[in-house]
Formats: structure tokens, C-alpha cells, sequence
């Protein structure tokens, strides 16, 4: 008999081998109509597995459904089959090569004579949506790693057939049939293409093979594929909501910034967008004031021995500039805690100077690849609100524990209060003892727990020299933006030779808690745009508010408005245009300008100001000391 435990607790036993399929038809009719696939053995991880799967021993069984993230998964997997399926169908020179599942959907890279065009994809999504009516089994079958080669080879898909060269020899390769089509693959996979209803297309764009530039560029056709027609259409919707708020396409209509082709990702900022920058960055450095840091300042370019010595040399050296003075090396610097050591090396520390926190807006510069970049979320040259602190081992909890406290004010205060907390553990490639990483994540988890929220594990995901919390946005669209970050290192201060005196008067390396709150400036100030879609808050927006004259005879009393606000720290800025006062409402509500202040001859004869808030609503005429009083108090509470 084979015993199968449910996630429910009870089990059922079968006198035989039995498959997924046979154990949810078992358990039901519905239940077999719906499954997509099996999880055997969850309770130790599991192993995702198609509804074919045989059970021959007792094992744990979990049926996924399209009610499941895996069946989600299982889906997207499918689909991108689906989507190689068509295209042979519409297109049988064409050949395929991998298309695997990625956040919100999937891809599948094609080689072909010619670009596929807007009506290619439109044809395509049509004829999976046939083949998807035809609810061909999906089935799999093995083959050894040659024999697979051969037949990759006697169809005419040789990228197939290089992929699976790569195999070690003697082992075997996986491959799945439905209706006609045929592909390699590990699965799992739905049993049927009628599982499958509910996916688009959604662009074209170009991939190297293999990553390659040297290769082939390869056509890479993107889709997203959902449970339901509602999820996909709320899906579809987000994009459409996403696109208006691009931060490209705002920056540029608010006149903020731009990318130019002289200097590839690194970015020029205009008077407006500069002025965001500096709220954001004053912001920050009011942060580091108000919570016992030292800002400090390093230098751009460090000489090779250093990096090679913290141990970025042999991790990101393919990602830093480098050049050379005098026969030395030097890079241009990709982050700051290094330089951070070197200052706290200068000098004698004690026990009693500790902990000793470093905050620097610290402009680095990485050299991603072209395809990366993205406005001003990725860019080469970038400023961190970075900050280092120096501490004992009992001291970490504690500097834990406010790091969030300080994180959730700023968050807040910024508009987001949604955060996904994720605790990274130790990598394969890593520096430093068991037990040191033992300690450090004990740390991190512990200082959550301490700050009363839920936390999720990321398994090899942290740093080489230590484990880290990544704290996520959500944004208004429920995008997730991983933005902050605290990271325990015991080796570092070590490897650079950074020393306090403890209390037994003995030397000691200090352990090193590298931070960020809001990470890149650039990156924050985009996901800003977006969140708010270009309408930055009073306190954030570059112009805070405008005074438009309706006639010259108003001119002078402008003037005397702007030179009030200029001194409580407003940004005004003074239309006296000779336009209609509908055309200057207009234009600076585009803008997106919190406050729009009119003056004709009344509100100059009475000391008022008619004011407009953004969102065309109309607050009625008040006296300028009110005003004043009214966006004083929006600015100071970041409303």
C-alpha cells in the first residue's frame, strides 16, 4: 500500500503506484477537473511535478490548482510553450530557443529571417488562442542526452540541439509533446492547452544567444499569462496606468531631466528636477543630523590594491571603470564602505567612541550593460544616501532595531507605507565562518522581531560578506520597489584592518552594518515620479506654488506675494505673461503645480490671493497670511 499525506492532514491509501491525477480524482471530481499539477513532499520544500507524476512510495501530496502561486507558475510555463507552438505553426522556419517564466508573464527567444511585426504577434496570439481551444494533452517523455541531439538536429532546431550539447553526456533529457510540437524542457507542465485562456502578448524586442553580443541577435517575443480574465485585465490596466506614470515620460513633460547619448546612463538634471533632488537629498541629511551620524565624504577613485583587499575585486570588477596614473590601477568607486574604513582607521578608536555612525550622499558608478539601463531607475553613475556603522557585537541588535524604526519615519513620510521585510542568508561564494554568518543572521531576524513585523526568508540571496534585510516598497500600483537595506558584516573592518581598543585594552575589529534607506537618489526620485504621477506633494514639488496676474495692473502686488513666500522657503515662481488667466491655470496645472494663486484688482485692493489647488479644485479667495498659514503646515507635515 502507498500512504499519500494531504495538506489537511489526513491520507489516503492506494494499493499501487499511483499519479497525481489518480489521487485528486480520488479526492473528487472538481478537484481532478482543476488540478494543473502535484507538490510531492511540500512539508520539506517540495518538488513541483506534472498530474502525469507517479507516486510509487509513501509521500506528502499537495494537488496546485490555478489558486496557487505554483499553479500560476505552471501556467506562465505553459504558455511560453503555447507561444513557441504557434509560432512554428504560422512560421515553420523559425527556431526556437528558450522561454522560460518571469515576473508577471514570460518570454521566448526566436531566430528568424525577419522582424516580426505588430500584425506578426496580433496572428500569433490568435492562433494559440486556437490551439488552446483544441485541448491537446501535453505529455513527456525521456530520452538520452545524444539521441535527444539527434533528433533536435533532424528537425532543423540546432539551437535545441546546442543546448542540450551542454549536457554532460550519458544523462537524459526531459521533453514535452503537444499536438505537433515538440520541445525540450524540465516541466513540470499543465496536462492540457485548455488550461490555457487566459494570456497576451505584449512586445517584441531584441536578445544576443546566450547573452552573447558576439551571437546571433535573437527575437524575443514577451507575453503574461493569468489564472482569470479578471486578473489579466487588471493586470493589462496597471500597464496602462503604469505607462502615464513612467518617469521618462514625465520628466520630460515636467521638464526635470534627461538621459543624453554623450553620456549613457548617468543623468543631466534641470533646474526643476534639481530642486527635487535637493528636497530629497536636505531631507536625508536632516535624517543623518537628527540620529547620530557624521556625514563624511570620500574620494571617486580608489587605487585596485584596496578593492582587492575588501574583496570587490574579485566579485564586481566586470562592473567597475577603471584607468591608470603612474603605472597604478584605480577604479572609479562602485560603493562606498571601503572608504568608510579608511576613515574610521584615522585615529585611535575606543569601545566608548562605538558606535560611531558614517552617512555619505556617495556618488558611485557601475558600468551596466546598455540593455540594462532604464531612465533614471538604472543607471552607470549613481548617489547613495549610504551610510556605515561601526559597533560591538552586543550593540547590533539595538542599532537594528532603530535602523527600522528610522526606515518606517522616512517611508512614511515619502508616501509608502507598504513594506515588505526579507531577511538574504549566506551565499555559496561567500568570506568569512560559519559561525560569524550563525551570529549575523540571528541578528538581522532577531532585530525584526524585536520591530513587530512579519518577515520572509531569502535562502543564499545575501552579500559575500554578510547577510542583509531588504526592506520593499509598494507603490500606489502595488509594484514592489526593493529600495533599503541593512547588512551585518564581520569581516570586512577585519580584511581592511579597521581596529578599536575594547574594554581589556586589547585591539579588536568592529563589526560593520552597512545601510541605505532610500538606496540610488536617482532610482528614488523615479519611483517618486511614479508613485505620484509627476503630482510630488508641496513639500517634494520643484515648484510649490504660482502666482498668475489676470491684468498689468497687478504686477507689482505679484511681485510682493513672491518675495513673501521666497521668505519662508517657498519656491514660487511669478506668471505675468500677457495670456488669458484660463491659458496660465491651464498650463501650470499640467505641470502639476500644488497651488495656483490668482490676483486681480479685488484681491489687491483686500491683501487676498484666489487660490487654486492642484486638481482643479477651487478654494476660494483668503487673506495671504492664510495662505501662507495653509501651505506652511502641508509642507512641515508632508501632506
Amino acid at each position: 500500500m502507498i500512504s499519500i499525506q494531504l495538506p489537511d492532514g489526513s491520507k489516503r491509501e492506494f494499493p499501487q503506484a499511483v499519479t497525481v491525477a489518480e489521487v485528486a480524482a480520488a479526492i473528487g471530481a472538481g478537484l481532478a477537473k482543476a488540478a494543473l499539477g502535484g507538490k510531492v513532499n511540500y512539508g520539506d520544500g517540495g518538488k513541483l511535478v506534472d498530474t502525469s507524476h507517479l507516486i510509487e512510495s509513501d509521500a506528502q501530496l499537495a494537488i496546485v490548482t490555478d489558486k496557487d502561486a505554483d499553479g500560476l507558475e505552471l501556467i506562465r510555463h505553459s504558455t511560453a510553450h503555447l507561444l513557441a507552438y504557434a509560432v512554428k505553426e504560422l512560421f515553420p522556419e523559425a527556431q526556437v530557443t528558450i522561454g522560460p517564466v518571469i515576473e508577471n508573464g514570460f518570454y521566448y527567444d526566436f531566430s528568424y529571417k525577419r522582424p516580426f511585426t505588430p500584425e506578426d504577434l496580433v496572428a500569433i496570439e490568435n492562433k494559440m488562442g486556437e490551439l488552446a481551444r483544441k485541448d491537446e494533452k501535453v505529455e513527456r517523455r525521456v530520452l538520452p542526452r545524444d539521441e535527444a541531439v539527434a533528433y533536435f538536429k533532424g528537425i532543423g532546431e540546432d539551437y535545441k540541439a546546442e543546448i542540450i550539447s551542454s549536457i554532460p553526456a550519458g544523462e537524459d533529457v526531459s521533453l514535452y509533446r503537444e499536438g505537433k510540437f515538440e520541445d525540450l524542457c524540465r516541466g513540470p507542465h499543465v496536462p492540457s492547452t485548455g488550461k490555457l485562456k487566459h494570456f497576451k502578448l505584449m512586445k517584441v524586442a531584441g536578445a544576443y544567444w546566450r547573452g552573447d553580443h558576439r551571437n546571433e541577435m535573437l527575437q524575443r517575443v514577451y507575453g503574461t499569462a493569468w489564472a482569470t480574465k479578471d486578473d489579466l485585465q487588471k493586470y493589462l490596466t496597471m500597464l496602462e496606468e503604469a505607462e502615464k506614470r513612467d518617469h521618462r515620460k514625465l520628466g520630460k513633460e515636467l521638464d526635470l531631466f534627461h538621459i543624453d547619448e554623450h553620456a549613457p546612463g548617468v543623468v543631466f538634471w534641470h533646474p526643476k528636477g534639481w530642486a527635487v533632488w535637493q528636497e530629497v537629498e536636505q531631507y536625508m541629511r536632516r535624517v543623518y543630523r537628527d540620529n547620530g551620524y557624521q556625514e563624511v565624504k570620500g574620494p571617486q577613485l580608489l587605487d585596485k590594491s584596496l578593492w582587492e583587499a575588501s574583496g570587490h575585486w574579485d566579485k564586481y570588477k566586470d562592473n567597475m571603470f577603471t584607468t591608470e596614473s603612474e603605472k597604478r590601477d584605480y577604479a572609479l568607486k562602485p560603493m562606498n564602505c571601503p572608504g568608510h574604513i579608511l576613515i574610521f582607521k584615522h585615529g585611535i578608536k575606543s569601545y566608548r567612541d562605538l558606535p560611531l555612525r558614517f552617512g555619505e550622499f556617495g556618488q558611485c558608478h557601475r558600468n551596466e550593460p546598455t540593455g540594462g539601463l532604464h531612465g533614471i531607475m538604472r543607471v552607470r553613475g549613481f548617489t547613495q544616501d549610504d551610510g556605515h556603522i561601526f559597533c560591538t557585537e552586543d550593540q547590533i541588535l539595538q542599532e537594528c532595531v532603530n535602523y527600522t524604526a528610522l526606515l518606517q519615519k522616512v517611508y512614511k513620510d515619502f508616501g509608502f507605507s507598504d513594506i515588505i521585510y526579507k531577511v538574504a542568508t549566506r551565499p555559496e561564494a561567500r568570506i568569512g565562518s560559519d559561525e560569524i554568518w550563525d551570529k549575523a543572521e540571528f541578528a538581522l531576524m532577531e532585530s525584526l522581531r524585536a520591530s513587530g513585523v512579519d518577515f520572509i526568508i531569502a535562502p543564499g540571496d545575501g552579500a559575500f560578506y554578510g547577510p542583509k534585510i531588504e526592506y520593499t516598497l509598494k507603490d500606489a500600483l502595488g509594484r514592489q520597489w526593493q529600495c533599503g537595506t541593512m547588512q551585518v558584516d564581520f569581516s570586512m573592518p577585519g580584511r581592511l584592518g579597521a581596529e578599536y581598543v575594547n574594554e581589556a585594552g586589547e585591539r579588536q575589529a568592529p563589526v560593520m552594518l552597512h545601510r541605505a534607506i532610500v538606496g540610488s537618489l536617482e532610482r528614488f526620485i523615479g519611483i517618486l515620479i511614479e508613485q505620484h504621477s509627476g503630482a510630488l506633494p508641496a513639500w517634494l514639488a520643484p515648484t510649490q506654488v504660482v502666482i498668475a496676474n489676470i491684468t498689468d495692473a497687478q504686477a507689482d502686488y505679484v511681485a510682493e506675494i513672491v518675495k513673501t513666500l521666497q521668505k519662508q522657503g517657498l519656491r514660487v515662481q511669478a506668471d505675468l505673461r500677457n495670456e488669458k488667466i484660463t491659458y496660465k491655470i491651464r498650463e501650470h496645472s499640467l505641470q502639476k503645480v500644488p497651488y495656483i494663486l490668482v490676483v486681480g484688482d479685488k484681491e489687491k485692493a483686500n491683501g487676498a490671493v484666489a487660490v487654486r489647488a492642484r486638481g482643479n479644485q477651487d478654494l476660494g479667495v483668503m487673506a495671504l497670511e492664510d495662505f501662507l498659514s495653509k501651505i506652511s503646515t502641508a509642507v512641515a507635515e508632508k501632506v
